[in-house]
């Protein structure tokens, strides 16, 4: 062990110590972020237009802000564009996070200096808090890869404006700056896969200890790596013991992880956004991400059966319950006020507070009523690749209301590394898998409604040809893992075997 990383024990000890203080009084920690945030936004535009002035309380809270998405907080934004300060939070934010829109093209997100603080503040407690339980620092002697977007920044009126990942760029820690990889000039570098090759040059022969990045575009990563070098990752770099990911769910890609990294390696899950970094895995023995209670954020739940609803139900952290599925709502120190951030989380513990993200909200298959989510077809394809022999790059599945012959059914857009020797038993596994977490899916079926799911194999490089022909290769981009519609279907039917 170096010096570095005998100290980093007893520094992450310590940092634990002091964070356990808010993750032992949750609701404490809420409390007071809540008051906070009332009193600075009181001065605002904002809060004029909603009378913070007679806000005490959360009660009174939910009475005069009510939820919105961007779309309805876009007005608010415009004006922040426009130079006009004090709009949503005090002063003008730092940056705008620039992340894809649906209905609106491109999303402008406001980051403050004191949201960017949190933002990196978590990250930094992540890896602390690894250290802390496992007593291992070991990954702190090596060299660290980022997979992110470009740092370079552009303008929107005075405010600088780039992708999350590359304004955090501009945050590394100082003594983690030697040990950072790729180069600045790399990481600058636009084309997706361009600046991928580039990376395998500047790394292949480094002492790599922790990668991180979201795990589609990492997997491009060690795929190059292997082909450039004839070795599998592990063997590349001795030393990769951590691996740090977000964006997606891993589960599905971890079976080809470890065959190309020929080992495992542990991992520690992320959930941040441009609007705020909301959780992290704090435990190696446990799935559950830590919620950041204390970080400027506070939350709100709405139950997903009623967010429909024309007055849904807002829960705050008291009144969850594990197991069911909420859209998430925030309300922030960079302006956010009850915004609904499109996605679903689902308790797995309250003492302390553990969260998993179960899927997005217009992330759905429900063409017959059947409410499937993320969490349900990641879950079955977890179960189908460790009881069959295959190994998956990617997927995705909607539904095929119209079929040429028979009933409707579910398609499971798949791209193999390894096919399974028997496809038909992939496909009833899944299935079952399906059937027994969603019983409305399973009435359909034996409603004579839908008929069992159907894969469709992608060829190889087929769904990273299809982003890159949606001018949605690398960064933060990753692949819509259900859809309601055929739009997204009918375009990877050109990829198909």
């Amino acid at each position: 062990m170096t010096l570095k990383s005998i100290l980093a024990i007893p520094f992450a000890k310590y940092t634990y110590n002091k964070e356990k203080k808010w993750i032992d009084h949750p609701l404490k920690a809420q409390q007071k972020t809540l008051t906070y945030l009332i009193e600075q936004g009181r001065s605002t535009a904002f809060g004029k237009d909603h009378d913070f002035n007679h806000i005490n309380d959360y009660v009174s809270f939910k009475d005069r802000v009510p939820v919105r998405d961007y779309e309805q907080l876009k007005s608010y934004v415009q004006r922040i564009i426009e130079g006009e300060k004090d709009v949503l939070w005090p002063g003008q934010p730092a940056y705008l996070a620039k992340t894809s829109g649906t209905t609106s093209g491109a999303k402008y997100i406001p980051i403050t200096a004191e949201s960017m603080k949190e933002q990196v503040r978590s990250s930094k407690n992540a890896l602390l808090f690894y250290i802390a339980q496992t007593k291992n620092a070991n990954y702190v002697n090596g060299k660290m890869i980022f997979l992110q977007g470009s740092p370079v920044l552009t303008k929107k009126g005075n405010i600088n404006v780039g992708r999350l990942s590359g304004i955090s760029a501009h945050y590394l820690p100082s003594y983690l700056l030697k040990n950072r990889l790729p180069s600045w000039e790399t990481n600058c570098i636009e084309e997706w896969e361009d600046k991928v090759d580039a990376i395998v040059e500047e790394t292949s022969k480094e002492n790599m200890t922790l990668i991180a990045g979201i795990p589609s575009w990492v997997q491009m990563y060690f795929e190059k790596l292997k082909a450039s070098s004839g070795k599998k990752v592990g063997e590349l770099f001795p030393n990769f013991s951590l691996f740090v990911y977000g964006g997606v769910n891993y589960e599905p890609y971890r079976k080809k992880f470890e065959n190309l990294i020929g080992r495992k390696v542990d991992s520690i899950e992320l959930f941040p956004a441009s609007e705020g970094f909301f959780a992290f895995q704090d435990d190696q023995n446990d799935n559950g991400l830590l919620l950041q209670l204390n970080s400027g954020i506070y939350y709100e739940f709405i139950p997903i059966e009623h967010y429909f609803d024309e007055n849904p139900p807002r829960l705050n952290i008291e009144e969850v319950e594990l197991g069911k599925d909420y859209a998430l709502i925030l309300s922030t120190t960079a302006g956010l006020w009850g915004y609904d951030i499109g996605d679903t989380v689902r308790f797995t513990s309250l003492k302390p507070y553990k969260i998993i993200v179960s899927g997005r909200v217009k992330h759905f298959i429900s063409a017959f009523g059947e409410h499937v989510i993320a969490k349900e077809v990641e879950q079955a394809m977890k179960e189908a690749i460790e009881q069959t022999d295959a190994r998956v790059n990617e997927f995705s599945v909607a539904p095929q209301i119209n079929p040429k012959e028979g009933l409707p059914f579910h398609e499971w857009f798949v791209e193999f590394d390894q096919m399974p020797k028997d496809i038909s038993t992939f496909a009833a596994i899944i299935d079952e898998s399906m059937q027994r977490q969603n019983i409305y899916y399973k009435d359909l079926l034996e409603g004579n409604i839908l008929r069992p799911a159907v894969i469709s194999a992608v060829s190889k490089g087929g769904f990273e040809a299809y982003m890159s022909a949606e001018g949605k290769l690398g960064g933060q981009n990753k692949v819509k893992r259900l859809s309601n519609d055929r739009l997204m279907a009918d375009k990877l039917s050109s990829f198909l075997q």
